[in-house]
């Protein structure tokens, strides 16, 4: 089990199901991205809480369907975006509250510089898994994602960074080449979906990884 490996097989599974994965979960990542639009225009003043609040009625849901979706096709059966997202907004509860632990302690992490919040981001990395697959509380998952991660830091953190360093970089650059795009409707919805539908295979890759820490830890 190294990164490579791990990467080449999300990326393969990434590869075939795009147009799944994409019709799945872009309804939600336009509905988060207008929603961000809409009250950026009617607040005169953007804050951050507002954006943290918006996301936690959105990621979670689209999250949660996606990481059912890997699941059940890992499985080798294919639910209907209905099935899906029925389980997903029974779980939208416990995902919210889980994502909204996870972002203040990360935040609370890179607030004592940046290696605590990375530290925290990759030893909570399973905890959605947990929740979602093994139907785990959000503290429950929180804990025993420390614990599965354990031995499995280093793996965890080169996915991780192997994945996101690109997606900031590109989110960097396109907000640099397209500064006029965050006062246009159709310019922010574009480019949000087109970031939102990439970062989903941060997912795949950290579901494949998550998979084969907890088939190792069985054996």
């Amino acid at each position: 089990m190294t990164v490579v490996t791990i990467l080449r097989d999300a990326w393969f599974f990434y590869r075939c199901h795009f147009l799944r994965i994409a019709m799945l979960c872009m309804p939600l990542i336009l509905a988060e991205s207008l929603t961000r639009h809409l009250t950026g225009e009617l607040a005169t003043e953007r804050l951050a809480v507002q954006d943290l609040l918006i996301g936690l009625l959105f990621y979670p849901l689209y999250s949660a369907a996606l990481i059912l979706y890997l699941d059940a096709r890992s499985r080798g059966h294919s639910p209907t975006a209905g099935q899906l997202y029925s389980r997903a907004l029974a779980l939208w509860p416990r995902m919210a509250l889980l994502s909204a632990i996870a972002s203040l302690l990360i935040l609370f992490g890179a607030s004592l510089f940046v290696l605590p919040g990375i530290w925290i981001m990759v030893k909570i990395a399973f905890a959605e898994y947990l929740l979602v697959l093994e139907g785990r509380t959000p503290l429950r998952a929180l804990a025993d994602s420390m614990r599965l991660t354990q031995g499995r830091f280093l793996l965890v953190l080169g996915c991780a960074l192997a994945v996101l360093v690109p997606l900031w970089a590109l989110d960097i650059w396109l907000a640099a080449s397209l500064p006029d795009a965050g006062r246009a409707l159709l310019p922010t919805l574009a480019l949000d979906a087109l970031l939102g539908v990439v970062q989903l295979f941060a997912t795949v890759v950290m579901f494949r990884c998550f998979m084969l820490s907890l088939a190792a830890g069985e054996t």
